[in-house]
């Protein structure tokens, strides 16, 4: 395949601790983390190749709640030709959300702002997707053509399921796969939402955030193997996009390692099925610009 085909990392985070303090960082074991991190580290970082495509796009996303944090990732877009959008953050629950949205839209780099999240895994509300004033919110997210990244635990991943039914017109990406519990090794009821969730067909996933859900010393490519066939049988390819969770994923082994074993996930897939997993299936997502050189061929499902 050849390397000049896209290859797009859909999830990852920059931060730099003089600026904005990420309070989430003082949790412990997260030492290694606990410094800043740049776009131009990630180019330093990510270079392995996958399938033979070296990285050409990413999709920046937020880490606080925080609008002026949002603002600074659409300048860094701006300023970035690696940085295609931006998964930004705006108050749901605020009455001028829509205010909010359009403001970030119109001011400087707005037009890469392509979907916004809020960290509802830290959220101890049992039903906080579903209050009123989060709806409302999200609804204005959906009417202003904007996606949202739903991050959740395992846990609430029934939240994601009940956004899924009430607000079907929104486009939802569940990111890191919704943390299922691989390190304890029971995905018994993940996997039962997880396909409940994928039976709403505007729903795609992140294959992200996998490796620091392992155990993160002892992880192999084997235990994130069954996370993986749950996922490409409940979504399929062309409803599945690579992310690293870099520089998260620095905990676990970093961009490089899960890149590899990403391609050893891939074996067995089409070119065009590689593609929509590698690039297409975020393109479409964020709206990044199209890879001249996606495959049309047809070849054999993933086995």
């Amino acid at each position: 395949m050849p390397e000049t085909q896209s290859l797009v990392d859909a999830h990852h985070h920059v931060w730099d601790l003089d600026v904005r303090p990420q309070p989430w960082l003082d949790e412990p074991a997260h030492e290694p983390i606990r410094r800043n991190f740049s776009s131009h580290a990630l180019r330093s970082a990510a270079t392995r190749p996958i399938a033979g495509r070296r990285l050409t796009s990413t999709v920046v996303v937020q880490c606080v709640a925080s609008v002026p944090e949002t603002r600074d990732l659409l300048a860094l877009a701006d300023s970035d030709p690696l940085i295609g959008a931006v998964v930004g953050w705006a108050d749901l629950t605020s009455p001028a959300i829509g205010d909010l949205l359009d403001d970030l839209r119109t001011g400087h780099a707005g037009r890469y702002l392509r979907a916004v999240r809020h960290v509802v895994q830290g959220e101890s509300e049992p039903h906080w997707l579903q209050r009123p004033d989060v709806e409302r919110g999200l609804r204005a997210v959906g009417k202003r053509g904007l996606g949202y990244d739903v991050l959740v635990r395992s846990h609430q991943l029934p939240q994601a399921i009940r956004l899924a039914q009430r607000l079907p017109e929104l486009p939802l990406v569940l990111d890191h796969a919704g943390k299922p519990s691989i390190a304890d090794g029971d995905l018994t009821d993940w996997e039962l939402q997880v396909r409940l969730l994928a039976a709403h067909p505007r729903v795609v996933c992140k294959v992200s955030g996998l490796i620091t859900e392992a155990d993160h010393e002892k992880w192999t490519v084997d235990d994130i193997r069954p996370v993986w066939d749950v996922l490409l049988s409940a979504f399929g390819p062309d409803r599945l996009m690579f992310g690293s969770d870099w520089p998260v994923a620095n905990l676990a082994g970093g961009w490089n390692r899960w890149a590899a074993t990403v391609e050893e996930l891939l074996a067995g897939c089409s070119d065009t099925e590689i593609h929509a997993v590698l690039a297409g299936t975020a393109t479409a997502f964020y709206r990044l610009s199209p890879d001249p050189t996606d495959p049309t061929k047809e070849g054999a499902p993933c086995s």
